[in-house]
Order: structure tokens, then sequence, then C-alpha cells
């Protein structure tokens, strides 16, 4: 059988980071992305060497702007990197002149190893293995040949029960003891690379998020290799999952007694199934069985861009944000807000196919309701929290007004859409912050002030679409008839469904946005 690492897989907040560290400062290629298998909606990029060699792979979900997970027993702390001995000095100078810190280097069982944490505070290790190499190093980006990262050199995992944990991976996994350093038993593959199995009794246990090491994968040579582990399993207590089919290969998942996530996965068909091998990682791949198309996917998965190529620079305001940027934008911008248990990039699609050439910045609302973001507290369903709309629409003025500077925002051309408490945030702020929105569309909308203060809308414009059979929608001529009367232009229409959106929305936002452009 084969033995060793597959590749290993983390979580990461901010992808344009990522990739800029794994890309541009480790200068690893980036040979796939695709969307999720367990949620489409979820970015998976993989670096690896030239060809995405088994035992070369680094992958990353991105949660972006997820919560952050604690590094703990019962997962893996730190990953490995193999170069030559030789190149600590360079790698120590290069992190130097990126401003990164780093530690070392150390010895670590007879290795010089530098350690570096990447954006998201992950240890990563570049050890001294001479004799570790890739098959396929790669050399497409600007770090020296000599000095080339080579593949993965090994995981430190965490665990309450050491001896359990070591027993597991040595019977299933074709790893034999090594050595020992104090609290570290390590395990050496027939690949040569190692796992570190660390005795973390005392330790506090991991949480899942972002900037933790989801899970390590070991090799499989092939289907048969990887049905027999799975009988093995099946005789412990290890709770092996079913067979899955991540198409560039076909993997089993378990817990080891730690608790430490161990997925199993075979070297082939590998990376260059759907892409040439000089087009590795550039283009986007859904899984098959995802329920959202590819073209949608685009628009709500994060966009980043290559080392040295134009990027959007991202600034800390005081709410979550996305940018989509389309292949071809025609200087519009659309500020979208969702509604209740929505996110920033909910209403994109749905944007998207009305306007295709708009710029969207997507905004997430602060409030949370059974852990689910809104605008503002609900008090009853048809019942808000006055002083928390208020307060809420003071700090979203305060966001356009850093995103106008941030962003080079124009203002006057900027177009605001809501949906349901996101609308309502926007039809709230008319009145409480007049001036600030000119051109709004308001979906499945309702008047949620108690007390109104005097504005004057003149010169803005607005649509509402209501729904016919939805509960709020007998509100809907309220609000219109407030906002008619405070001097806004208002067009309406009402669809055939309910409170829920759809393609029935998008002819009519269209038709109105092109008579707002004559």
């Amino acid at each position: 059988m084969v033995s060793g690492i597959h590749h290993v897989t983390a979580v990461t907040r901010k992808v344009q980071a990522n990739v800029d560290f794994y890309a541009g400062f480790l200068g690893l290629r980036l040979v796939k992305q695709t969307a999720g298998y367990e949620d489409a909606t979820q970015l998976h990029l993989f670096y690896g060497d030239a060809v995405g060699t088994p035992g070369s792979l680094l992958t990353f979900l991105a949660w972006e702007d997820g919560a952050p997970g604690r590094a703990g027993y019962g997962q893996i702390s730190e990953i490995s990197l193999s170069i030559d001995p030789a190149s600590i000095g360079y790698w120590l100078t290069r992190a130097m002149s990126f401003g990164l810190r780093s530690e070392g280097p150390a010895d670590e069982f007879g290795e010089p190893v530098l350690r570096l944490k990447d954006p998201d505070n992950i240890i990563l290790k570049l050890a001294g293995a001479k004799d570790l190499v890739s098959p396929a190093a790669w050399h497409g980006a600007s770090i020296p040949a000599e000095h080339a990262i080579q593949r993965v050199r090994g995981a430190t995992m965490l665990t309450e029960k050491p001896a359990e944990s070591r027993s597991f991976i040595e019977s299933h996994f074709g790893y034999r003891f090594q050595a020992n350093r104090g609290s570290i038993d390590r395990l050496v593959s027939q690949s040569g690379d190692v796992i570190d199995v660390r005795d973390a009794r005392g330790f506090w246990a991991g949480a899942p998020g972002t900037g933790t090491i989801d899970h390590v994968a070991f090799r499989a040579a092939d289907d048969e290799s990887l049905h027999s582990v799975r009988k093995a399993l099946e005789a412990t207590d290890a709770s092996p999952t079913n067979l899955h089919d991540r198409k560039y290969f076909r993997s089993l998942y378990a817990r080891e007694p730690g608790g430490t996530l161990i997925e199993l996965a075979t070297d082939k068909p590998g990376m260059i199934v759907d892409e040439e091998q000089a087009a590795l990682g550039t283009k986007l791949f859904a899984p098959p069985e995802a329920i959202t198309n590819l073209h949608d996917l685009k628009v709500v998965l994060p966009q980043f861009a290559m080392p040295g190529q134009p990027r959007i620079n991202y600034r800390e305001l005081p709410f979550v944000h996305r940018f989509y940027t389309p292949p071809d934008p025609d200087g519009s911008v659309f500020v979208l807000l969702h509604g209740s248990g929505g996110n920033e990039t909910t209403l994109m699609p749905l944007l998207n196919k009305a306007a295709p050439r708009a710029t969207l910045l997507g905004v997430r609302g602060r409030a949370t309701e059974e852990g689910f973001p809104r605008w503002y507290k609900r008090i009853t369903p048809f019942s808000f929290d006055q002083n928390d709309i208020k307060t809420e629409a003071e700090a979203f003025a305060a966001f356009i007004e850093g995103a106008v500077k941030s962003y080079g925002l124009d203002p006057q051309k900027v177009v605001y859409v809501g949906y349901s408490n996101g609308a309502n945030l926007l039809n709230s702020l008319l009145y409480l912050h007049p001036n600030l929105v000119h051109k709004a569309v308001l979906l499945r909308s309702m008047p949620v002030l108690s007390d109104y203060p005097h504005a004057d809308l003149k010169g803005t414009d607005l649509l509402v679409i209501s729904g016919k059979t939805d509960a709020y929608g007998k509100y809907a001529s309220e609000l219109e008839d407030r906002l008619k009367s405070s001097g806004a232009t208002v067009d309406s229409d009402v669809i055939p469904g309910g409170h829920d959106l759809g393609d029935a929305d998008v002819p009519i936002i269209q038709k109105w946005l092109l008579q707002e452009n004559r």
C-alpha cells in the first residue's frame, strides 16, 4: 500500500490574503478552485506543486468573514513544508522582506525549522528535509528553483489520547514510530512525511472555525485500498463515513480516538482530470450535484486576484461587506441589504440577472436572531425595536460614508436594493438620514418606525415591489403613500407570489432601471 499525506485542509477567513500568502509569499501553485462539495457557496482552493501531486497539496475552505475557531486537542495544530536545509537563510530573509514575523531556525528531530504564521494565524513550519522532494516542483513563481517548497513535510496532531491516536494511525494508514522528543512521538510514512502526535492532555479542546486546520488526508493507492481500510475501520469504533467522490479523488472520513478528523483519499484521478497542466487553477468548477448553477456561484463566491494582479483592497468598516465585480463593469454600483437570515451575498444572483454589468456591494446586517443576521431587532413579526432601528441606521449611514471615501463611490449614482427587513432599514433611512439614499428598490417592504420625522424626499426615486399573497403586503400601500407624501417619486408593482424573492422581480427591476437611465 501507499502511505503518506495526500493533503491537509484548513479554513481561511480572507481568501485574498490567503492567496497572497500561499501563492505569493510561499510560491505554491494554485492548482484548483472549486465550489465546496459539502456547501457549494463555499470556495475551496488547492495549492501544490506543478501538477498537484498527492503529498504536495494544501487546501483551504474559504469562510469569508466567518467566525474564528480555536486550535486545541482533537485537531491538527501545525503544518510543515519541505525545503532544502540550505534554504533556511533564504526563507528567513524573504520573511523579513515581506514583513512577516518568524521564529527560528530551531532544531526539530535533527532538522532546521523556521516557524511562521499565515494570515489566519495558522502555524506553518518550513523544515529542511533534503531527501523529501517533489517529482514536479513548481518553478512558476518568483522563488529560485533551489529554494522552492517541495511538498508537505508533515503535520502535528494534538490529542488527549496519545497512545490510542498513535496506534490508530500506525494500524490503518501505514505509519511507523520513528522517534520521541518529550511530549511528541514522530511517526513516518513510506512516502517520507511525518505525523507528530503530541500529548495535549491539560490543553483546551479545539473549536472549528476560521484559522483552524479541518483535517489531514492520507493517501490510498486506489479504490481497493480505500475499501480495505474502510472495512478495517468498521471493525473499530472509528465510525467511517460513506465513500465520497470528490472528482479529483475518492475518499472516506473517520475520527481518530483523540477526535481529529482524518480523510483517506485516492491518488487518482488527480488535478489534471478537468484542466490541462498549463491551465491548472484558472477556472472555477462546481460539484455535479450543486443546487446552485455555476454562473450564480461565480457571483456569490468571494473573488480574488493572483499576486501582482489588480484587486479590491478592502477596508475595515462597521459592517461586513463584499464586492462582486463583473467581467465588464459599466460603472454602476448597487448596494444590497439582505432579509432575515441572509447575508452579504444573498441578493447578488438576483441583481446580477437584473443588471449584469453592475458592480455589487453586498452588506451584512449586524443584528442577529437565533444566530442569523438581521438589520435590527424584532420584538414580534410585526413590531420592532425602535432604538435598534435608529442605532443601526446611524451605523449604516457611517458605513456608507466610509465606503464612499474608501472605494471612490459616487453617492448620486449608487442604487440601493433591500429585501424584507433590509428594505425596511432602507425606508427608515430615508427619514432618519435624508439625502443618503437617492435611488432604491424596496422588495417586500413595510413601514417599521413608530414615529416618522419630517423629511423632504424630493428627487428620491423609488421602486416598491410587493407580493400579492405576502402577509406583509397589506402594509405596502401605506408605505407608498407615506413616501409619496414626503415628495419621493414612487413606482410600484405587485408580483403574483408571496414574501419570497424570485425571477418575477427581475424584469420589473430592469424596466425601472431603464426608465431611470433615460
